[in-house]
């Protein structure tokens, strides 16, 4: 089975910086898309950040120019530096992969989400 595991959240000051890891592991033949979805409280789960299999990124505009994706595939992991943060930032982050294994042709997984928090 594939599983997807974050890292990196926690709580910091507005303007601080924080670095979120998602590993992917498993029976893996091929991580094809990957990316991060925030939701707050009472809010709508959104797209943050996202990364096609051949490296083209997209980044939701309420974060261009101040997180920056990066991903290791040998490693089989995408981080997500994020710079200059915001208290509108705070929110349960997401990570998931458009994974082919011995599983599933082609399935997107989640992981359980890491907690950022960002003090004003």
């Amino acid at each position: 089975q594939v599983q997807l595991v974050e890292s990196g959240g926690g709580l910091v000051q507005a303007g601080g910086s924080l670095r979120l890891s998602c590993a992917a592991s498993g029976s893996i033949f091929r991580i094809n898309d990957m990316g991060w979805y925030r939701q707050a409280p009472g809010k709508q789960r959104e797209l943050v950040v996202h990364i096609t299999g051949g490296g083209v990124t997209t980044y939701a505009d309420s974060v261009k120019g101040r997180f920056t994706l990066s991903r290791n595939n040998a490693k089989n992991t995408v981080y997500l530096q994020m710079n200059s943060l915001k208290p509108e930032d705070t929110a349960l982050y997401y990570c998931n992969a458009d994974v082919s294994s011995s599983v599933n042709s082609r399935f997107l997984y989640w992981g359980q989400g890491t907690q950022v928090t960002v003090s004003s």
